[in-house]
């Protein structure tokens, strides 16, 4: 893939602008909108972002900074499932917490919001506690939304717990949307002009980027990303009117402004100097673009994987038929469609003209290899194994795996672990390799290849199994589904 964005210099950017902001106040809190760890969105729309850029940046103001992270109480009721990674919201934030502390983070607490003795998140605040991580709860803020006076009162804010902080710059972030992360900087700005503090408040942005247009494939591939959440980019109404500048942000801040602005105005007991949602915001993605054009395309097919996304949600019961049809919609209002992504075509092809599940790879020089599903290995081990030799210049009828290995793995999942349905899936089938390439050269030479996978296309004619799945996802495979099951199994993960 093509790089068309320089990611040193917008982390040396951002980096910069937010201590501008810090220096300007005795404590800043930054909400941390998007994915803080692993922003696979970004890396796929913006060619070139480093995934875990935003921590490293952290990393290097970890001396000035700790983390606050919040959990929405009806998140741990509900038991919320992250789409993207297929695990729920407090799996996700004890994740979120070991890989903050291999970053050398301080995790200064949990904050669970609007909390009314959930019984699910009562639990889960016992477990943080008994792992030693401090746990604060706030319940529903009295007053909000409209009575501003009771809002920012003993009544409203101060009845909610002061989290004490001792760095300058506090990050308060979440494992997804709608956890509280605003209300949680409101309250501690409120407890901090309380005790005689200039604290601020600023917002970590990377979708959508302020000074593209509003059409701009990236920002556009960011509605089909929430289209689950009806986020739609809008010009910034205020910013056009106080400044001139067209600008975009999305419809929540720009709805939410007006009485944000208020509140701030009220905790600071003077004017603000934010006099739009842009100006709140912290994004410097826009200047570390390189290479527009090469953007544009990795964001035009985000796009369409994100309407195979949604219609692969619909089918399993996780969306809405409304946000499946606003994928579809969003997609054709940018004049897209599946056959402009080339894999598409080649699995459901070949896939037509044999009668069993196919999955397609696109390599680096263009060539497309398929694999089929056999009474063996599922349809993604067996493209990915085709696609390593492909790019090692191994022979198609040449074996990389001694058919005894197979045999064996084959009889424990049959005979020992009683599982008659099994077969290799892309896991079994890399280990399968590995093993393989200890005495095999061949095999050796295709397991030098597996770095190559990332970035590429990839295509499969029917839903994969959350294993093949989440082993495309580690290797930066970019797949797509057709909306179809691959068997009529109920227990589809087999």
């Amino acid at each position: 893939m093509k790089k068309g964005f320089d990611s040193e210099k917008y982390l040396e950017e951002q980096s910069r602008f937010i201590m501008e902001r810090v220096t300007a106040h005795d404590k800043l809190y930054l909400e941390f909108g998007g994915k803080l760890i692993g922003d696979f969105h970004a890396m796929r729309v913006l060619p070139g972002f480093d995934p875990d850029g935003k921590v490293k940046l952290l990393h290097k103001l970890r001396d000035q900074a700790e983390i606050i992270i919040c959990i929405y109480a009806g998140d741990l009721e509900s038991n919320k499932v992250r789409g993207d990674l297929g695990i729920t919201y407090d799996r996700d934030l004890l994740r979120m917490i070991d890989d903050l502390r291999y970053w050398d983070l301080q995790i200064n607490s949990v904050l669970i919001t609007r909390f009314s003795g959930q019984p699910a998140a009562s639990q889960f605040k016992t477990k943080l506690e008994r792992h030693g991580i401090k746990v604060y709860t706030h319940g529903h803020t009295e007053g909000y939304p409209f009575d501003v006076d009771t809002i920012v009162s003993e009544n409203g804010y101060g009845k909610n717990a002061y989290i004490e902080t001792t760095k300058p710059l506090v990050i308060v972030t979440a494992p997804g949307a709608n956890s509280g992360k605003l209300a949680t900087c409101l309250n501690q700005l409120y407890h901090e002009v309380q005790r005689g503090r200039k604290a601020g408040y600023a917002k970590f942005e990377t979708f959508p980027v302020w000074d593209l247009p509003l059409k701009h494939p990236v920002n556009v591939a960011y509605e089909s990303a929430t289209a689950d959440l009806e986020d739609i980019n809008l010009v910034d109404p205020y910013h056009l009117e106080k400044y001139g500048v067209s600008t975009i942000n999305y419809n929540r801040d720009i709805e939410a402004f007006p009485l944000l602005r208020r509140i701030l105005t009220k905790i600071n007991g003077s004017d603000i100097p934010y006099y739009s949602p842009t100006d709140m915001g912290v994004n410097r993605v826009g200047s570390a673009i390189i290479d527009d054009a090469v953007v544009q395309e990795a964001a035009k097919q985000e796009i369409i994987r994100r309407y195979y996304a949604l219609q692969c949600d619909y089918k399993k019961g996780t969306t809405s038929l409304e946000a499946a049809q606003r994928g579809k919609l969003i997609m054709d209002e940018m004049g897209l469609s599946p056959k402009d992504r080339p894999v598409v075509a080649a699995a459901n092809d070949r896939s037509r003209e044999i009668k069993v599940p196919v999955v397609s790879i696109q390599l680096s020089d263009g060539r497309l290899v398929t694999g089929k599903r056999s009474s063996t290995m599922t349809s993604a081990a067996a493209c990915l194994l085709n696609a390593l030799k492909e790019m090692a210049n191994i022979g198609e009828d040449l074996h990389l795996m001694p058919p005894v290995i197979l045999d064996t793995i084959n009889k424990l999942n049959h005979d020992k672990l009683k599982n008659t349905s099994k077969i290799l899936d892309c896991k079994e089938a890399l280990i399968a390799l590995s093993i393989s390439a200890v005495t095999n050269p061949s095999a050796e030479a295709a397991l030098l290849q597996v770095e190559k996978l990332r970035n590429l296309q990839a295509h499969s004619s029917a839903i994969l199994p959350k294993a093949d799945e989440e082993i495309f996802r580690d290797l930066g495979i970019m797949v797509t589904s057709e909306p179809q099951f691959a068997t009529e199994s109920l227990y589809y993960d087999v």
